[in-house]
């Protein structure tokens, strides 16, 4: 049993987990993800870990409810446990000393954009950080974020906080400076993603991309997280979640994101 330290809102449908986990906490690294089993008869998913502290052995998870088992999360309290945590799962995000980053998040995928700047900057890089939500109610972690990256864009597609517009806005707008640019990363919502990697491909700018949002099992098993990457078909759990965004099939990878629509609405 997984005791749960800490648990509120962050936006609407958006929660924060702060998760008693020292195991994990000891080995996880950016762009890794731990697989959650709520209760006994319960199903198991992967979340990507949002925040470690190895000090204090814990983990933080920041997910959204959206199906049967993240509105159970949703459900429960401070002071209370998870069945089973497993982790941590997937390959870390490569960190070295690339110069000049970025790293865009959208919607929920700001979350895991959190220890993947904080790793760039504490190995010298400089991070231009670049968020994005669809109105000021959804915004959350902005002073986490404004704390481990040198530059911090946010946007809101309604221009209610921030600058009105999509992340790929903000992007282009630093590729059409003239600003050199050594790496992107991105994690978010599949079609910011492609959008992301069809903007910086131009430019010849490697951009890596995280397809967490794809897994079901996160063991390998299952094969619903199947994605074509340089034409080859690759496991998202086992050989990613990192791939580079400009091989990465996005079609597929968004038609595949719509196999189990109706059974998470409960049609």
């Amino acid at each position: 049993m997984i005791a749960i330290l800490d648990k509120y809102p962050l936006a609407p449908h958006v929660y924060y987990m702060l998760l008693e986990a020292p195991l994990i906490a000891a080995k996880a690294q950016a762009g890794q993800f731990v697989i959650v089993r709520a209760a006994e008869e319960g199903e198991r998913i992967p979340l990507t870990i949002a925040d470690y502290d190895r000090t204090r052995g814990t983990v933080v998870l920041v997910f959204q409810e959206t199906g049967k088992t993240t509105r159970l999360l949703a459900s429960l309290h401070q002071g209370g446990t998870i069945l089973d945590l497993l982790g941590p799962q997937g390959n870390p995000t490569e960190i070295e000393r690339f110069g000049n980053t970025v790293v865009i998040g959208g919607g929920i995928g700001v979350a895991p954009i959190f220890p993947l700047a904080r790793a760039l900057r504490e190995k010298g890089n400089t991070v231009t950080a670049i968020v994005g939500f669809r109105s000021r109610e959804y915004v959350f972690w902005e002073e986490k974020m404004a704390q481990v990256s040198n530059r911090l864009v946010m946007t809101t597609n309604d221009g209610s906080y921030g600058t009105k517009g999509f992340v790929t806005d903000a992007l282009k707008g630093l590729l059409d400076s003239g600003e050199t640019i050594d790496r992107v990363f991105a994690i978010g919502p599949a079609l910011m993603m492609k959008a992301v990697a069809e903007a910086t491909k131009e430019k010849n700018i490697k951009t890596i991309v995280s397809l967490n949002s794809l897994m079901v099992c996160g063991m390998g098993m299952c094969g619903a997280c199947r994605v074509t990457v340089e034409g080859v078909t690759r496991f998202t759990c086992m050989d990613g979640p990192d791939f580079d965004a400009h091989q990465v099939d996005f079609d597929v990878l968004i038609k595949r994101l719509e196999t189990y629509t109706c059974e998470e609405c409960g049609e």
